[in-house]
């Protein structure tokens, strides 16, 4: 599982990194994440018990990705605190370009992996909640794995109607395009991971290159983790409730900018599956309309019908894969027709315009 070694009578390692002076580091690139970051420190920091103390078994680091808003501040003092909290910054991106050819995330995750003391590093996001105990526990789901990276997807926590409506739609498709059976499969060349929390061994890391080789990739996670297994070096990837949740966004805007980003790299025929989701709208709609019609006899809008229910149990039965709450996902047909458009336009930002924005930053992909 190891990618690196260990040199006899010296604390290099082959990769170029000091020898681990502790088993995890803990590291969250944060730009402008003033929000979510205080409870986000706050559940992490609570993570120290008894056999794995902060400032000694492990370290949190915060790594400031030019924010303009009180996020270095407030970690600053959660540091000031805590022993074993850091707080780094992240070097200057290169936008002479016009656009960042290194993106901000893989810029601060980087920076934050050089300075990282931990045999295992756990990247994972500000706007992610930890539940008791959830970092040991996946320490020893890795070890007891055997692999050389374990990602998390957590769940979904989401407000107001669009965000309820469409977020099990997509993420029912993403169960469907990368089941977890086929990415844990070592045969399998199929790769996925969630940079809401990414665990991985040390001399892994780096024997790939970690996120300085990713430069300018915009789906880093599941990049790294295509990378990692590619090199034998194992993948675990699942559902975990029982280990965190996230709410990815918090206005319609934010989850617009976030999924035009992302549509087209997670789903590599996306104007096809936009097609597909089409014809599940019009399967949905046409027979209401049919049945509302005068002149069909009884039992031809009793065939209609049945048809209708059929359809209409197959297109749950596939949103329940989204692992959302049911309401939620009696919701996502409203969104059919937003999923559809934002597929067309992820695609065409990336294949037409090969621009995207995040964050106040453009990436040319």
């Amino acid at each position: 599982m190891n990618a690196s070694t260990i040199e006899s009578g010296d604390e290099q390692r082959a990769d170029g990194a000091e020898e681990p002076a502790c088993r995890l580091s803990v590291i969250i690139p944060a730009r402008n994440e003033e929000r979510n970051l205080p409870e986000c420190l706050r559940r992490l920091v609570a993570q120290s018990e008894d056999g794995f103390c902060l400032g000694r078994e492990w370290e949190l680091m915060v790594v400031d990705d030019g924010s303009s808003d009180r996020t270095r501040e407030l970690a600053l003092e959660v540091a000031g605190e805590h022993e074993g909290v850091r707080v780094l910054t992240a070097p200057m991106l290169d936008a002479s370009a016009g656009f960042c050819i290194l993106t901000g995330k893989n810029n601060a995750c980087w920076a934050g992996a050089q300075e990282a003391k931990g045999e295992w590093l756990l990247f994972t996001d500000a706007d992610t909640l930890h539940e008791p105990g959830s970092l040991v526990r996946a320490l020893e789901e890795i070890n007891r794995q055997q692999v050389g990276l374990l990602s998390y997807s957590p769940r979904q926590r989401v407000a107001g109607f669009w965000q309820r409506a469409l977020m099990p739609l997509i993420f029912s498709e993403l169960a469907s395009v990368y089941p977890p059976k086929q990415v844990n499969d070592p045969g399998s060349r199929l790769a996925a991971a969630n940079g809401q929390f990414l665990m991985v061994e040390r001399g892994a890391y780096f024997s790939v290159g970690g996120h300085r080789e990713l430069g300018g990739a915009v789906l880093e996670d599941v990049e790294l983790a295509s990378r990692v297994k590619r090199a034998g070096m194992g993948l675990w990837f699942r559902y975990a409730p029982d280990a965190l949740s996230t709410r990815m966004y918090f206005g319609f805007s934010d989850m617009m900018e976030g999924w035009t980003k992302n549509l087209a790299l997670l789903f590599g025929h996306a104007l096809a599956l936009a097609a597909w989701r089409l014809l599940d709208l019009a399967l949905l709609l046409l027979p209401a309309l049919l049945i509302a019609l005068h002149f069909l006899l009884w039992w031809q809008k009793l065939v209609i019908l049945l048809i209708w229910v059929r359809t209409l149990l197959r297109y749950y039965r596939r949103v329940a894969r989204s692992n959302f709450q049911a309401g939620d996902c009696v919701l996502s047909v409203f969104a059919l027709p937003l999923f559809v458009w934002l597929l067309v336009w992820s695609w065409t930002r990336h294949r037409v315009k090969h621009q995207v924005s995040w964050k106040g930053r453009e990436y040319r992909v």
